[in-house]
């Protein structure tokens, strides 16, 4: 690869990474203020189910037309809420955090369309409530508080049960709905792919929040904040907010987390599952700086930035982008460099390659008008030996149409120009105008006369 393909590979990569999005399949969204016993969070998930047939079969003939959906809810206060908080519970402490959710709302629905070679269905959860007992030490006196940050990956292993409908499982709802297809699935590997938990959020966990974006926004300490309509929550505070989700060199290249298997009935049909990246959206009213505490990840908490702290995002991630950037310019220089000085040193020595320039000689093209005349001029070859080499392509047609004969060769002058100085015809009209070119006598020239003398030309056009 040339140096400077390569190096526009390198910065377009670099470029990409920050740019391109990702879809969510966990999305925690969160704002959390110190100051209270409980803050709100929504959290979605989201999968998606192929079943492919495109060899036609029983699996076709069974989906190819079928549509159907599912749904169920499981409002706050309900005993279906109550029994997934506490699953959730459980899993938080399973992550020794001491956090806690209650008064959930829990969404589910579930949706299949056949098409002529593949089915797909498409899996949401969406849960919303009250994340509790996050502090795990309030601030005061110039000490921090500390929000405990290890509930973050919200996720449920076992069966999650809305009335008689399960919903955490992508099987579940295959079985409610398509039980022969179900039958055709168990003991296969596709079997295993859908029965992992749709309710799973441990990547939101497992991504260290030194990997997450940092932003701060000072807009709450600003005095004239209040003339704007701030929320009175913020009011005096900064936020701070952390991100995870995007593609990036600190964070890597979000991929779709995909999974395929097949199952056999009268052929084999192949099932994939497909689930986006994960997306975090914490913000903490307040300055937040991340710490740990026995190993628990947590966020320390002031009003206020610290003095002098200019800085309102992540300053090492930009910081390494416009080092990494300059680094991989200057190879690509170097390797540019080089390139030229070996391509210089192979030409060395080689001298010209075109025409000689001893053998053309210059002519002048312009004509004068006027009292005006121009300096334009062309150069051509001195002789023609080599003209077949370098004659214009332009030459055999020159500008005739296909088929058209080539125009004669032109005539040679009648007499050398030094010759033109002047001549004449005979004496009289009696010795029949003949013309005297040597300038003999006197002369009256007539049309006739055949001198090639441009004087004689032009007495011959007066009579």
């Amino acid at each position: 690869m040339k140096p400077a393909v390569l190096l526009s590979a390198l910065v377009a990569s670099a470029l990409a990474l920050g740019a391109v999005p990702a879809a969510d399949a966990a999305q925690l969204t969160v704002k959390i203020n110190p100051n209270q016993p409980t803050s709100e969070f929504e959290i979605r998930y989201q999968n998606t189910v192929f079943i492919e047939y495109r060899d036609g079969g029983q699996v076709a003939d069974m989906l190819r037309q079928s549509e159907w959906s599912i749904t169920a809810s499981a409002p706050p206060g309900s005993a279906d809420s109550a029994a997934i908080a506490e699953q959730f519970n459980q899993n938080i402490v399973a992550d020794d955090s001491q956090a806690q959710v209650s008064n959930l709302d829990v969404e589910y629905s579930a949706s299949l369309r056949g098409n002529p070679l593949t089915a797909t269905i498409d899996y949401t959860v969406l849960v919303s409530g009250d994340l509790g007992n996050y502090v795990i030490q309030e601030g005061g006196g110039g000490y921090p508080s500390l929000i405990d940050m290890g509930w973050r990956g919200l996720s449920i292993q076992d069966p999650v049960y809305i009335g008689d409908t399960e919903i955490n499982h992508l099987l579940s709802a295959i079985r409610a709905e398509e039980p022969e297809l179900a039958s055709m699935i168990a003991g296969s590997e596709a079997e295993d792919i859908l029965s992992v938990n749709l309710i799973d959020g441990d990547f939101l966990r497992d991504q260290p929040l030194d990997n997450w974006h940092f932003l701060f926004d000072p807009t709450g300490i600003s005095v004239d904040a209040s003339q704007f309509g701030l929320d009175e929550e913020i009011s005096g505070f900064v936020v701070s907010n952390y991100t995870m989700g995007e593609s990036s060199i600190r964070e890597g290249i979000q991929k779709e987390r995909t999974f395929e298997a097949t199952f056999t009935a009268d052929r084999t049909y192949t099932v994939r599952t497909v689930q986006s990246a994960d997306i975090g959206n914490v913000g903490v009213i307040g300055f937040a700086q991340r710490d740990r505490v026995s190993g628990i990840e947590i966020f320390g908490v002031m009003p206020t930035p610290p003095e002098g702290f200019g800085q309102t995002s992540t300053g090492d991630f930009p910081v390494a982008i416009i080092y990494g950037m300059a680094g991989v310019a200057a190879v690509g220089g170097v390797a540019f460099f080089a390139y030229s000085s070996r391509q210089i040193k192979k030409e060395e020595g080689q001298g010209q390659t075109g025409i000689d320039p001893s053998r053309l000689v210059g002519y002048q093209t312009s004509a004068s008008s006027g009292g005006y005349q121009t300096n334009r001029g062309e150069a051509q070859l001195a002789d023609a030996s080599d003209y077949q080499q370098t004659r214009s392509v332009y030459d055999d047609s020159g500008g005739r149409a296909a088929g058209q004969p080539a125009p004669p060769p032109p005539q040679p002058q009648l007499a050398a120009a030094a010759q033109e100085a002047a001549c004449g015809c005979a004496a009289s009209v009696d010795m029949g105008n003949e013309c005297d070119c040597e300038m003999q006598s006197s002369c009256l020239c007539d049309a006739g006369c055949g001198c090639a003398a441009s004087v004689c030309r032009q007495y011959a056009q007066s009579f």
